[in-house]
């Protein structure tokens, strides 16, 4: 056996290397993560100094606040959009003058003259025509004297009221001659 303090066993070396293997450096530094930690903090600096500068402007302006824009904005392609949009409008009047131009392919004549027809036809077949009832109103008004004019009538109540009237005349004159033959022949 061996004894206790012998050197050789202290010194000894295992034969096996059981340590694993290196961590590569560039795992071990994570540029990377410092570059993004870098980057974030840069901006949070001017972040921090545009603040701090517009306190100050606050402070020296006794506290009042420019809240307006007065920045026109500028488009890098607002020609481009001019010029299509002139295009556009120089393209639509061209198609309107050309609309405008042309003579109609409908012959408008021929319609009335086929709907006319159709009307025709379809009075003809119809058991009451459609004029029937225009011609039937009488436009004549019948006034008696001593009467004052009347507010208008429609020409039905007027042929009604003639109607009636007329009737009315009649059994008038009927009466006036029954009471002249009771004048003229003597009662006995």
């Amino acid at each position: 056996m061996c004894a206790a303090g012998d050197p050789k066993v202290s010194t000894a070396r295992p034969i096996v290397d059981t340590k694993g293997i290196r961590t590569p450096a560039h795992i071990q530094l994570k540029l990377k993560k410092l570059q993004v930690q870098d980057e974030r903090m840069a901006t949070i600096e001017r972040d921090n100094r545009l603040l701090s500068s517009k306190l100050s402007d606050i402070v020296q302006s006794k506290g009042l606040v420019d809240h307006r824009n007065h920045y026109l904005g500028n488009s890098l392609n607002a020609d481009k959009r001019r010029d299509e949009l002139l295009q556009i409008t120089q393209q639509n009047q061209a198609i309107y003058e050309r609309i405008t131009a042309r003579k109609s392919d409908y012959r408008r004549q021929l319609w009335l003259d086929d709907w006319e027809k159709a009307e025709h036809r379809r009075d003809d077949i119809a058991r009451y025509p459609r004029g029937a009832v225009n011609k039937q109103k009488s436009k004549r008004r019948v006034t008696f004297a001593g009467s004052n004019s009347e507010p208008s009538e429609t020409s039905s109540e007027r042929t009604s009221h003639s109607e009636i009237n007329t009737d009315q005349e009649e059994d008038v004159e009927v009466e006036e001659d029954q009471i002249d033959e009771n004048i003229s022949t003597p009662s006995e």
